[in-house]
């Protein structure tokens, strides 16, 4: 018999020293730019064993204003902005034309770090989002050329006989175009940092874009 949700949440431990390693961290040692030491703690979380440290939640907010995420993955991040790929027809591609600005974030437990990257958001060229989409598995190809995300799915068998189609289309044809796949790029205004403290004197580094450079400050946990 499964267990009540709230004892199994009283048996769950954050950051159990068996598998999480919590590294000092010094804000006031850290770069002057975000992207320098994001790069360090993602390579940090690969070497570490996270596992899936590409993957994470991408919130937007539809036409109303409500609020939603989703696990997406990282396709890279450079003085251009942070990038995520999906169709421009989906619940998320219909909710970033109607409010172009979102928020990620990222959360590597096995060395109790989280960053929070939030800004506005614009499409790449085409030409981009073809190019990043042929340089991926066959599979990511087919599930793009399979389409109709986010719509309402009436039959699995209806779902079946499209990805097979994808999948044969795929392969034999691997430069196949999605027209509706785009790039996007979140070019970041605010960038946080927070590394988890044993005591709980955990540190937060939050860094904010000003005209031509950023300013760095620390918060309180």
């Amino acid at each position: 018999m499964a267990k009540d949700l709230h004892e199994l949440l009283r048996s769950l431990r954050v950051w159990d020293p068996e598998v999480t390693a919590l590294p000092p961290f010094a804000p006031e040692s850290a770069p002057a730019e975000p992207l320098p030491l994001f790069t360090d703690w993602f390579a940090e979380a690969v070497t570490a064993g996270e596992r899936e440290p590409h993957t994470m939640t991408l919130s937007t907010s539809d036409e109303e204003g409500l609020p939603d995420a989703r696990i997406v993955m990282l396709h890279g991040a450079d003085a251009d902005g942070w990038a995520f790929a999906t169709h421009a027809t989906s619940r998320k591609g219909r909710q970033l034309a109607a409010r172009p600005y979102a928020a990620l974030t990222f959360y590597w437990p096995v060395l109790g770090r989280q960053v929070r990257v939030r800004g506005p958001v614009a499409s790449a060229p085409s030409e981009e989002a073809q190019a990043d989409l042929h340089a991926r598995s066959t599979g990511a190809l087919a599930a793009a050329l399979t389409g109709r995300q986010s719509e309402v799915l009436t039959s699995p068998e209806d779902l079946a006989k499209a990805s097979r189609a994808a999948w044969r289309h795929a392969q034999e044809n691997p430069t196949a175009p999605s027209p509706t796949w785009t790039l996007y790029r979140l070019r970041p205004d605010e960038v946080e940092f927070f590394q988890g403290d044993s005591t709980r004197r955990h540190a937060r580094l939050r860094y904010r874009r000003t005209d031509r450079s950023w300013t760095r400050e620390q918060l309180w946990p």
